[in-house]
């Protein structure tokens, strides 16, 4: 394997019987990335993260992280990554500044050094005010920050966070987010998973995961330049009316509603979306649907995720 990347995987798996949670996975992460995968509840994205920590043994397959090939040198890794999982995991009968200094003696810090790296986590996190709370009395960002704190005491190298803001209001989201790009300027790489189309957007590359296998990686923006020309939205004074008929199109793959417009993706074989809004209103109007309004719209990373869904392959060079 390259020592160009930092992760690098070869059809990496893990089997549950005949469950199959992670498939033949091959994976390239550089230094100071930040990395997402992004995929529904059962995808293997934290399965995934679990091999690549050395936590859980892989079925079949190489991974090698920071220069350590699993899992034969798993624990060699583990002081060299910070774990942040999706479920809030701290001490609950320790206050905040205990926590932290529980996480600086666990990973060797001692006497006048642990007590200046808390002291500098308190600050950074803005912690200070809540440091002789327990976690339990604190808000949902307050729990996310202390997390992210406890994760980062030992300033490890690789930074690995399990669906972090989950339950973690907009405002708290880009404060973490923030965050997170100030540890990848500094030099750490960054996994996250997440189920967020907001947050995969984010990073500097993300996996598209569906039933454990990555179904295209690559820059957010290059993904959806795969899509461009192939959506259309609709407007109109009983949207919920115009979704059936547009359903029933034969070059239609997918139709959803945002509010009273409707996201129409169309077949990658179909005429471009400028050339068929005009149709779709004339379509709409015999269907007895007014004040129709369509015009082509610019792709999300959801319309990716949701062709990726419908079977279809990125066109060529989007991966």
């Amino acid at each position: 394997m390259s020592d160009e990347y930092v992760i690098e995987t070869r059809a990496l798996s893990r089997r549950f019987g005949n469950l199959v949670a992670v498939d033949e996975v091959d994976l390239t992460v550089r230094g100071g990335e930040v990395f997402g995968f992004l995929g529904p509840n059962g995808a293997g994205k934290s399965t995934l993260i679990r091999m690549l920590v050395g936590l859980l043994r892989p079925s079949s397959g190489e991974a090698r992280v920071l220069g350590r090939t699993l899992p034969r040198e798993a624990e060699r890794l583990r002081s060299a990554v910070g774990y942040m999982t999706q479920s809030f995991s701290l001490y609950q009968d320790l206050t905040v500044e205990e926590n932290l200094e529980f996480a600086a003696e666990i990973f060797g810090l001692d006497g006048a050094a642990r007590r200046e790296r808390v002291a500098e986590l308190l600050a950074e996190y803005e912690l200070g005010e809540q440091c002789r709370q327990r976690p339990a009395t604190l808000s949902g960002g307050l729990k996310q920050r202390l997390a992210l704190a406890v994760a980062t005491v030992h300033r490890p190298s690789l930074l690995v966070l399990d669906e972090p803001t989950a339950g973690v209001d907009p405002d708290r989201r880009r404060d973490f987010w923030e965050k997170i790009f100030e540890l990848a300027a500094d030099g750490t790489t960054v996994l996250v998973s997440t189920h967020y189309m907001d947050e995969a957007v984010r990073c500097h590359r993300v996996a598209m995961l569906i039933r454990g296998r990555p179904v295209a990686i690559g820059e957010p923006a290059d993904l959806v330049q795969a899509l461009v020309g192939r959506i259309i939205e609709v407007d109109a004074e009983r949207v919920e009316r115009a979704i059936p008929t547009l359903r029933a199109l034969p070059y239609v793959r997918s139709v959803t509603q945002l509010g009273s417009r409707a996201h129409v993706l169309i077949d990658r074989e179909a005429r471009p979306a400028a050339e068929l809004s005009a149709e779709f209103d004339d379509t709409l109007r015999a269907a007895g649907v007014e004040g129709t309004a369509s015009r082509p719209a610019e792709p999300t990373l959801e319309d990716v995720f949701v062709a990726l869904g419908l079977g279809e392959s990125l066109a060529e060079g989007a991966q």
